[in-house]
């Protein structure tokens, strides 16, 4: 079966195995999820699972998703996913914590939202070298060459340019996890997620073993 989860990133810490040595982790408040739909192939075309993730004041729904919490007659949930895994042993209504999903050895991927750095040049946002700094240059850190300007007579799609930088999805493969803490509910990975703290992460076993 495949595992998945939702989750928020809590922030960065450090821990120390057995043997002294220092890890970097990064701690997430993993679930609880409640399954809120089963999809199958007869009714849908394809399996999969819909699940809900935090609580949410019923004023704060518009009136969509206030309908469809009052036909499956379950408590509404701020974020809803989809995920395509087998639904067998799985029932409307069910609670997923972590700790029935991962173990400590897993190996998962961790998909966010980047953080969002604004309109940024060249140089932040490609990692460009930039232009001479001497004295007299007027070439700093502009974009480079746009091209022939008779012959295309237009920039070729692809040239890198300024432009918004961040606020992207972005999925970290192939991390560790360190702990599971059953009782709270968190997820301890080895290494960085993506996103700001209290960002919303999608968690699933790796593909890459």
């Amino acid at each position: 079966m495949k595992k998945f989860m939702v989750g928020k990133k809590i922030g960065m810490t450090q821990i120390f195995n057995e043997a002294g040595l220092v890890i970097p982790v990064t701690v997430i408040q993993a679930g609880p999820l409640t399954v809120l739909q089963k999809k199958t192939v007869e009714d849908h075309g394809y399996e999969s699972v819909q699940i809900g993730y935090e609580d949410v004041n019923t004023k704060k729904l518009n009136k969509p998703d206030k309908g469809y919490f009052e036909k499956i007659k379950l408590e509404p949930k701020k974020y809803l996913k989809e995920f395509r895994v087998e639904t067998s042993g799985l029932e409307v209504g069910q609670t997923i914590n972590v700790a029935d999903m991962f173990a400590e050895g897993d190996k998962i991927d961790v998909s966010g939202t980047s953080k969002g750095k604004g309109f940024q040049g060249n140089i932040k946002r490609h990692g460009q070298s930039g232009g001479p700094e001497s004295h007299g240059s007027m070439y700093h850190r502009r974009v480079g060459s746009m091209g022939a300007n008779t012959n295309p007579a237009r920039v070729f799609k692809g040239k890198l340019l300024p432009g918004h930088m961040g606020m992207e999805t972005v999925t970290i493969q192939n991390l560790d996890v360190v702990k599971v803490d059953t009782e709270n509910n968190l997820l301890i990975v080895r290494g960085a997620v993506p996103g700001p703290k209290g960002g919303l992460l999608t968690i699933k076993n790796t593909v890459k073993n």
